[in-house]
């Protein structure tokens, strides 16, 4: 078993920045992929950034390219992302997902096909 633990969100402008952050503990393997996800509001939920342990690859949705950043503290089995120059569109509740496995590139933007889910984290970005 893996438990995640997510912090940092909150309410921010358009224009600025925030950090969350997701602490992996339990059984946790050398290989292991950690990614973000977030749901908009009236959305279906989609990718943003990965990480994979293995070979220390990140990978990004489009739509964050430039702006969001996936950091890792590995000897804490912790991810970070650095939210820079937010968007009203950003706004989404966004989900620490983790997978005991080395995901294949083509499959660490599918969220089935991680194991286990943080609690969610608000982030709201004004206009």
């Amino acid at each position: 078993q893996v438990q995640l633990v997510e912090s940092g969100g909150g309410l921010v402008q358009a224009g600025g920045s925030l950090r969350l952050s997701c602490a992996a503990s339990g059984d946790v393997s050398r290989y292991y992929t950690m990614a973000w996800f977030r749901q908009p509001p009236g959305k279906e939920r989609e990718f943003v950034a990965t990480f994979r342990r293995s070979d220390l690859s990140t990978y990004y949705a489009d739509s964050v390219k430039g702006r969001f950043t996936i950091s890792r503290d590995i000897a804490k089995n912790t991810v970070y992302l650095q939210m820079n120059s937010l968007k009203p569109e950003d706004t989404a509740v966004y989900y620490c997902a983790f997978d005991n496995s080395r995901l294949i590139t083509s499959s660490v933007r599918v969220g089935e096909n991680y194991d286990y889910w943080g609690q969610g984290t608000q982030v709201t970005v004004s206009s």
